[in-house]
Order: structure tokens, then sequence, then C-alpha cells
């Protein structure tokens, strides 16, 4: 971790105070995440907000969430995800406001573009986050932590902040980014990861949700060192295929090549598909429900065609006409709509807020191998391994089940038609399209 005593913090940089840097060695990855975006944004454009308690989300009275609030809101205990009812009885002199997402993606292609300057391997994984890999090379010998400060500082004369977290690995790098908030700056040098690692709850890891949580710890496994000396057996207990990956996390032994990742990315294929609306959805419920609709024709696609993907992309389309796409890595390849499905509810959130009408919404599914298509799907809790906080576990959680029935689904399909299976969770209300159809791969990467 970083050391005080011999590196400065990025404001001592800005002021050209600097120690020296212990020499780095391997690979360098950043995660840059933007200190309570939407809300810096509404502070930035409103100068008499600014040390004042802000709040985005929906009105308390119609049963809204808050989006985001400011870090002076979160001093009154109000968090993101919360209902707004109980956020305005926590801070009562909160200013709200409503969200202005055209202005947070201008302001969030400005800070990407920044990041953009110091490298070509940028990876957005979501509005206001994203990792680079800034390792140093031959021809580039400057020292990442510089780059790092200058990312920093640049990003705060935009009028917002970020804390960055530096590493060998983006699962080092994301905790780290989280260690010191806002605008707080945690290296985690070549050499110390495992000292940094092993004391932090299992919690502190992508992957780890409270079901993993709980199953580690029936088994004396509370932290990450722990969880990094368990033995193969234990972690596949919790984890199933994905156990080699979490180990490689806890341990520090992840793969680190962000540009390997885009140029997998890049050459992938996609099944997609999409439903436009009658009538513009306003309801999250509405839209969780059609979305399992759409999810159910990938995932048949999917198996029509013998493809598992990784990339999960959800598209959705405002009542302007606007487009905008979130996307995940799963744990594992998969075919599998009712295992899927539950990861397009963050990503739902990621783009959409109450009170946006809502047109259109697709789902695809790319990151395909050989491999991955050949291979036996192994399913279970998706909360034991949910890279984003939210997701549900698999709406049939017993694996073998769940492939009995998607494999009796598909076979009355077959024989009565497409509409001769319907689940519970699919679209409610009866509302109508205009139409379905598979759209451009381009749109999903």
């Amino acid at each position: 971790m970083i050391d005080p005593e011999r590196t400065a913090s990025a404001a001592e940089a800005d002021e050209g105070f600097v120690l020296p840097l212990d020499p780095w060695e391997g690979p360098a990855i950043l995660l840059v995440d933007l200190d309570a975006f939407f809300a810096s944004v509404e502070q930035l454009d409103h100068p008499a907000w600014r040390g004042k308690p802000v709040i985005v989300g929906g009105d308390a009275d119609a049963r809204g969430v808050v989006s985001t609030c400011s870090y002076e809101a979160r001093a009154f205990g109000v968090r993101s995800a919360m209902p707004a009812k109980t956020a305005a009885r926590l801070c009562p002199g909160a200013i709200w406001a409503h969200g202005r997402f055209d202005r947070y993606r201008e302001v969030s292609r400005a800070i990407m573009a920044i990041i953009g300057d110091e490298t070509p391997y940028v990876q957005q994984v979501s509005i206001d986050e994203a990792f680079a890999d800034i390792t140093p090379t031959r021809v580039n010998t400057e020292h990442p932590v510089e780059v790092a400060r200058r990312i920093q500082s640049r990003v705060e004369h935009l009028g917002v902040t970020c804390s960055i977290g530096l590493g060998t690995t983006k699962s080092v790098a994301k905790i780290a980014s989280d260690m010191d908030k806002p605008r707080g700056l945690t290296v985690v040098f070549p050499g110390t990861e495992r000292a940094f690692l092993d004391p932090l709850p299992v919690r502190a890891l992508s992957g780890v949700g409270k079901a993993a949580e709980r199953a580690l710890h029936g088994r004396s496994i509370r932290t990450l060192g722990e969880m990094a000396r368990a033995s193969e057996g234990t972690l596949r207990a919790v984890f199933g295929k994905s156990a080699a990956m979490m180990r490689a996390r806890a341990d520090a032994t992840e793969r680190a090549d962000i540009a390997g990742d885009l140029a997998e990315d890049a050459g992938a294929k996609s099944v997609s598909h999409a439903v436009t609306f009658a009538e513009d959805l306003t309801e999250r419920d509405e839209m969780l429900s059609a979305l399992a609709s759409v999810a159910d024709n990938v995932g048949r696609r999917l198996r029509k065609k013998g493809l598992r993907g990784r990339t999960l992309t959800l598209r959705i389309r405002y009542d302007d006409l606007s487009v905008h796409t979130a996307r995940t890595v799963l744990p594992h390849p998969s075919d599998d709509e009712l295992f899927f499905g539950p990861h397009l509810a963050p990503l739902l959130d990621a783009v959409w807020r109450p009170g946006i009408r809502v047109r259109l919404l697709g789902v695809g599914l790319s990151g395909f191998s050989k491999e991955a298509a050949c291979e036996q799907t192994v399913l279970f809790d998706a909360d034991a391994f949910a890279e984003t906080e939210g997701v549900a576990p698999p709406l049939v959680e017993d694996d073998e089940k769940r492939a009995r029935l998607l494999e009796a689904a598909d076979a009355l399909r077959d024989r009565f038609g497409e509409d001769a299976v319907r689940f519970g969770h699919h679209l409610r209300g009866g509302r109508e399209h205009t139409g379905t159809g598979p759209k451009n791969p381009a749109d999903y990467r």
C-alpha cells in the first residue's frame, strides 16, 4: 500500500512536492472511480449547492429511490438505493435533483478522454468507473503513480473529483480505489499485494456476494488470505467452476491484460434481441419483466447455436430516442437466461432512473469461445459471484432442475411455437410492442 512517508498525496503532487518512488516492475492497472458522481456534477453546475447535502433520485412521495448523494448527505446516513422517503427523513434539509443524464454522460466522456490521453487501453465499466493499463514500457518509462496523479489532477480541474486505486491486477486496483474516498489515491506496489489483501474481509473482493460470504464463513474463511490458502475443493464448493478465478483474485495472480480483454471484446460476435414498445414503459417492474422476455429469446437462440457468452449487454432507448448501454462480464460463459437474466437488474439501474420513459429494451451476449461452447455449464447461486451489488440469485437455484426446465420449454416451443411457454417473470400487463428482432451486434459492443 502507498506509504505517505515516501510518496506524496495527489494534493501535494499538485503543489510540486514529490518524494522518491519505489521502482515499478510488472503490470500497472488503475481504476478511476468518480466520487459521488451525479451529485458532484449537480454541485459543479449549481455553485450554491457546494458543501450542502445533495441527493439525486426520485421523489420521496412517489416511492422513488436514491440514485446517489453527496458526501455531505452521506454524513446523515443517506446511501445509494435507499428509499427516497427514508433519505428525506434522515436528511430533511437535503437538496433534491431528479437527474440530468445527458449532462452526466457529457462529463463522463470528458473524463474518459483524459484517461485515454494516457493509454489506449481503457476499459470503461460504468458511467463513473474505468480501468486503465498504464504499465511502463521501454518507450514510456514514466512511473504509474505519476500518471495516476496527473489523471486525478486533470479530473479535478473539470470540477469533479475521483478516487484511484493502482495495483498489478484489476481486483487489487478495484479494492484500493475504495480505501480512501473521496479524492484518494491508494497504491499497492508490486510485491506488496498479499500484505494488502490478506487481512481484508472476503466481502471486499469483487465476486463475493452475501451468499458466498455466508458459505465461506461457514468454512471458517473470513479473510482474503484465508481464502487464498483454502483448498481447491473448499473453493469449488462455494464458487463452482469459478473457484480458480476467485482464488486468483484473492492472491493477486489473476490476468492483468486489459489490452487482451479489449482485443477479445473487439473480435466477439453477439447474439442479441430487442423490443420496441407501442407505449413507453415508465415503471421498473415493467422493464424487468420485458427484459426477462427479451433475455428468454436470447437464451433460446444461444442454445440453438451452441454458443455461450460471458459479456452481457443491456441496450435501452429513451423516449427522446437517445440510446444507452451498460454491460457486465459474467463469471462464466452461459446460454441460460434464468442465470444471466438477474444480472440485467443492476445494468438497468446503471442507465435508467425513475421518471425516464423507455421506448426500447435490448439484451445481447458476446464473448464466445470454442471452449465455452463445448464445455458443460455448471450453474450456481449468482449472488456468490455477483460483480455488481444487487444481482439476485438464479430464478431456479437448482442446476439440474433449471437445465431440465429450459430443455422442456425449448421442446414445447419447437413443437407448438414460441408462445407455447411463458414464465411468470415475463412481461406483465399485456403491454404491446411494435416489433422484436435481433439487432446489429455492433450495437452491443
